[in-house]
């Protein structure tokens, strides 16, 4: 029985470079002994790009659904019969159109699981919007369909991974999202997902403060006082290994942050600004608190280079890799909580004492 990961791929817009960097991507002999691609678009669609990142070597089996595709090989699922008016470079209304028909089957056949991970390549959020799509991203349309509370935004690249407390929200709104209640969920979540999907029993976690300098004692501000401080606090009463807040800068100026297994920024650009000047090119987009995988490439649409077979795809294939390796993990983690004498034995071979 073959037991490799059925891994579905939504092409996201097909005007953009998504299709280059999952083509390259995929093009190497040892990526369909690692799982099964499966990618939901239109052979012609693939094919139109194949012919622009000329790679002769790069073949596909066709679908009329996940349930049929080839063990083993490269898979495209026909969502549409159309033909396509493919303009590279541009916004246009089909961009986002087949985009969402593409990642709408995509996760239709997670939820009934008929594939194992996804993982979503990048889409322009007006061209979606102009289809209906009424969600900032990709992140908070998976937490909807999933039917979950809170996810979390993690971006991961080795062991670099920093978590958001606010996703998409214009900078005028950050601070009143900023609370309590916002902080402690989101530290939860990457508490759990740092123990479960990348298998770190006690992970070391840094919050990051609001404001510059971390308010300096108050004097630009009162956020990390009266709303971070607490929550780090109550984190350590409940057995996690919180610390900060950190001011952003020095953090990563420092290169404190190697010190910690995970990092919570509050908001967009404060965690991902230093993560890409840090990982550009080699970093994953993972969506945590979900019970299905998704994980994304780092990057957008990159219009301005879509056509020319310049993308690097080396972000698209380390966010396959990732989400391989969570399915492993939780995989063990499931099996080690099912039997929890297994990570008694465990600790015994450390060399650790254990309690009777």
């Amino acid at each position: 029985m073959d037991n490799k990961l059925k891994v579905g791929i939504s092409i996201g817009d097909i005007n953009g470079i998504g299709l280059e960097v999952i083509i390259k991507a995929l093009n190497h002999e040892t990526i369909t002994n690692l799982c099964t691609p499966v990618i939901y678009g239109s052979s012609k669609v693939v094919s139109y790009h194949k012919n622009i990142v000329e790679l002769e070597s790069f073949h596909f089996s066709t679908a009329s659904d996940a349930s049929r595709v080839k063990r083993g090989a490269i898979n495209v699922v026909n969502c549409w019969h159309d033909n396509v008016n493919i303009t590279l470079g541009q916004l246009t209304d089909d961009s986002g159109k087949y985009a969402k028909i593409s990642l709408d089957q995509a996760v239709n056949d997670l939820q009934h699981g008929f594939i194992d991970a996804l993982i979503t390549a990048p889409i322009n959020k007006k061209a979606m919007q102009n289809t209906g799509f009424e969600f900032p991203g990709h992140t908070e349309y998976l937490t909807s369909a999933f039917n979950v509370e809170e996810s979390l935004m993690l971006m991961v690249n080795d062991s670099l991974r920093v978590g958001l407390v606010t996703n998409h929200l214009p900078v005028s709104k950050i601070a009143e999202s900023i609370t309590k209640e916002a902080i402690i969920k989101k530290l939860k979540l990457l508490n759990k997902s740092l123990q479960v999907d990348f298998g770190i029993d006690k992970p070391k976690i840094a919050i990051l403060a609001l404001n510059p300098h971390a308010s300096d004692d108050g004097v630009i501000g009162d956020e990390e006082e009266n709303i971070i401080r607490p929550v780090i606090i109550e984190a350590k009463k409940k057995g996690m290994l919180a610390m900060g807040p950190f001011p952003a800068d020095g953090f990563f100026g420092s290169s404190q942050y190697q010190k910690f297994d995970g990092i919570l920024a509050m908001y967009h650009d404060q965690g991902l600004v230093p993560f890409k000047a840090l990982s550009f090119g080699n970093g994953v987009n993972f969506t945590a608190g979900l019970p299905i995988i998704r994980t994304s490439p780092d990057h957008g649409t990159a219009y301005e280079i879509a056509g020319q077979n310049k993308a690097n795809h080396y972000s698209f294939q380390q966010a396959l890799f990732v989400a391989i390796e969570v399915a492993r993990n939780r995989k063990a983690y499931a099996e080690m909580t099912a039997n929890p004498m297994q990570k008694r034995e465990a600790v015994v071979e450390k060399g650790d004492q254990v309690d009777e």
